[in-house]
């Protein structure tokens, strides 16, 4: 369990005096070690806790027994939250893991995390996710008067983004969130939709035009279920006559811009076809292939991460609202999923947590494969 107490250790107790009655970081380890068995609040990690306290004795001195309810919740509500995010990038040098290749970055709200009597809206985080090492690197809770773009460049200047390809839709399409990736040494590929009207009437016009010359095409088909997906791709590098006219701020130029890139998808389904297109600007020369997987890859933010929290972590049914505790309690799920990501692949992440959950001997070997 080695691994455990190294990621949680330099978060700093915000206690004093006889407050301090648990130790911060067994605590937080239990609360850790619950989270990845199944448990969704501070009761229940208590509960937890108590019911296995023997696994918890084969690692932790427990010198004050075991703590409570309140405890749990008390601390969760006054530790950093940036303290404890920063245990994400601790869990990757743990792993040995490299956060590059694709980042997608996005916003989720927790639903119920509103206080009603406070008059404080539910909690909106935004998430980085390593698409290819399946992992989530960071997170940064949107700021009171703040917003999902604001926090999401917040949360960029913390990561080390060398040698990634940052994706995000098209809410951060603009220049200032674009200047941030390339400070931190990535490159952007940001969707670009009807919130740049003139930028996107610009590209659309282009890419309508037959005489366009197009730098690399690809094409992709997807049959699953009785339903057949084909994404046609397509990049153009020839990039300076976009922002020529750079006048108002939504023509405003993204800077380092190397490729202009659009995907037609057509869908058919029960004899019904819909057909869709999306537009994307980036900082990388992009092939044609390199885009569609980078493209395939964002959407691992919402499946393997948003959806796995919701379905399987109940997330959005998490009514933690007090102070930090929300914010808190996100991380902690996360580290959890993280941990269920890679120990024992091959079994789903809801089986994972009820079977470490209901035996030791199994919740040993997924924590123990974490070393």
């Amino acid at each position: 369990m080695g691994w455990l107490i190294t990621i949680l250790r330099e978060v700093p107790d915000p206690r004093t005096g006889n407050a301090t009655r648990h130790d911060l970081l067994e605590v937080l380890t239990i609360a850790l070690t619950a989270s990845i068995c199944g448990c969704e609040s501070c009761v229940e990690f208590a509960d937890f806790a108590e019911d296995r306290e023997q696994l918890f004795r084969e690692f932790l001195h427990l010198e004050n027994g075991l703590p409570s309810h309140d405890t749990f919740s008390r601390l969760l509500r006054l530790i950093d939250p940036e303290a404890l995010s920063a245990c994400f990038g601790r869990f990757l040098d743990a792993l040995g893991a490299d956060g590059g290749g694709v980042v997608a970055i996005d916003g989720k709200t927790l639903r119920r995390s509103y206080d009603r009597a406070a008059g404080a809206s539910p909690l909106q985080v935004v998430t980085a996710f390593a698409a290819e090492a399946q992992l989530v690197i960071g997170q940064k809770a949107v700021a009171a008067g703040g917003n999902e773009i604001t926090a999401a460049r917040a949360l960029l200047e913390l990561l080390d983004l060398k040698g990634a390809l940052v994706t995000a839709d098209a809410i951060h399409c603009n220049a200032e969130t674009a200047r941030t990736v390339r400070a931190r040494g990535g490159d952007y590929l940001f969707a670009l939709k009807a919130n740049r009207p003139a930028t996107l009437a610009d590209v659309e016009t282009f890419f309508a035009d037959p005489a366009s010359p197009l730098a690399d095409a690809h094409e992709t088909v997807d049959a699953d279920h009785g339903r057949l997906e084909i994404r046609r791709h397509a990049v153009v590098h020839d990039v300076g006559w976009l922002f020529a006219d750079a006048r108002g701020p939504d023509r405003s130029a993204m800077p380092d811009l190397a490729t202009i890139a659009r995907v037609q998808s057509e869908v058919e389904r029960d004899g019904k076809i819909s057909r869709s297109t999306r537009y994307y600007l980036s900082s990388a020369t992009l092939s044609a292939e390199r885009f569609a997987k980078a493209v395939r890859a964002h959407w691992r933010i919402e499946n393997g991460v948003h959806w796995v929290l919701d379905v399987v972590f109940d997330e959005d049914r998490a009514r933690n609202r007090k102070d930090h505790g929300a914010e808190n309690l996100a991380v902690l799920r996360k580290l959890a999923l993280n941990v269920l990501k890679h120990a024992r692949p091959e079994i789903s992440i809801r089986r994972k947590r009820k079977r470490a959950g209901w035996s030791d001997p199994f919740a040993r070997s997924v924590l123990g494969q974490m070393r």
